[in-house]
């Protein structure tokens, strides 16, 4: 495992770490703590130490489970959170101080710890990243012992580049991989600029940069890739990066063709993540512990040539770029 650090929280975390989206199972599934508790042992056995979850992950099961494991452990690991998605309706107005120190306050009882590494705001509203009476909150909850830093979560570049005019905002969490490209400019020029940690979630685009899925996969009733491909329960993007479902199956073609020896694309997928140094820790997810061990792969091929980064970009830039390069 390799580390670096995580902005100005000084952190220093693994390059690959944990996503707990769907630590308990597949998606749509019940919450097995079982698998969670699979999953995670494997994960830190391997030498990560960032676990990312949220307070609507499993419905408070995912942080019930992150926060019994991390007790359970001898080694420092460094848990985030996320707070706001509880919302409903998910607005603007919605989001007031109070509401959010009761959110920051519950998940500490749910993971039974007295202080958060990192707690981020969970894609809130545009509209949120202008109000800085949202942001004091956390300074004041910092003061108190409850948190050691905050960061956000966010859906658009514009988002993030608002945020982090914030001091206090230490972390972003995007998404970035080889079918969303946009952070890789100007935002990620800012966030080295002002020592901002970049975390980079859907880095596989739900699966699809795998290249394990074809025509003929399906998906379960309650598996967001079933459910949300337009968007119907939240932002598009997070669905195979808001790319149509059948338009990525033909991009992953295309990067098959470029690199036949490797049946198993997420290790080129999260290679070509890591080899922009703006990037402090990709967090795939894992619904069982042999996916955590595959996203580890990465660490077995070697750095990627400027020939196959630039025909990866290629493939970015003639299929997928003019579809969502703009939205997000």
């Amino acid at each position: 495992m390799q580390y670096r650090k995580l902005g100005k929280t000084g952190f220093e975390i693994s390059e690959i770490s944990l996503g707990t989206w769907q630590v308990g199972g597949k998606w749509g599934d019940d919450f097995s703590h079982e698998t969670a508790d699979k999953i995670l042992n494997t994960a830190v056995d391997a030498g990560i130490n960032f676990i990312d979850t949220a307070d609507v992950y499993g419905n408070g099961e995912s942080e019930k489970a992150v926060g019994r494991f991390v007790k359970s452990r001898s080694e420092r690991l460094f848990v985030a959170t996320k707070c706001g998605r509880q919302l409903n309706p998910h607005v603007n107005e919605a989001y007031q101080p109070a509401v959010l120190r009761k959110f920051v306050e519950d998940s500490l009882t749910n993971m039974g710890l007295e202080t958060l590494d990192l707690i981020q705001l969970h894609c809130p509203p545009t509209e949120v990243y202008y109000r800085p009476e949202i942001f004091e909150l956390f300074d004041r909850l910092k003061d108190e012992g409850k948190i050691l830093n905050l960061g956000i979560s966010v859906e658009k570049v514009e988002e993030a580049l608002k945020g982090i005019e914030y001091d206090n905002v230490t972390s972003v969490q995007i998404i970035f991989n080889v079918f969303r490209q946009r952070p890789a400019a100007l935002f990620f020029e800012q966030a080295k600029k002002k020592d901002v940690g970049v975390i980079v979630r859907v880095p596989l685009a739900s699966g699809l940069l795998t290249g394990k899925f074809s025509k003929t996969s399906t998906f379960t009733e309650g598996d967001h890739r079933n459910f949300n491909r337009n968007g119907e329960h939240f932002d598009k993007g997070e669905t195979f990066s808001g790319i149509d479902y059948e338009t990525g199956l033909a991009a992953v073609d295309e990067l098959k063709a470029l690199f036949p020896a490797h049946p198993n694309l997420a290790p080129i997928a999260l290679r070509w993540i890591l080899q922009h140094d703006a990037v402090s820790t990709v967090i795939p997810g894992a619904s069982r512990p042999e996916q955590v061990l595959s996203n580890l792969d990465v660490f077995n091929i070697p750095a990627l040539t400027a020939e196959e980064v630039s025909s990866i970009n290629q493939v970015y830039q003639q299929s997928i770029k003019p579809l969502v390069h703009h939205l997000w």
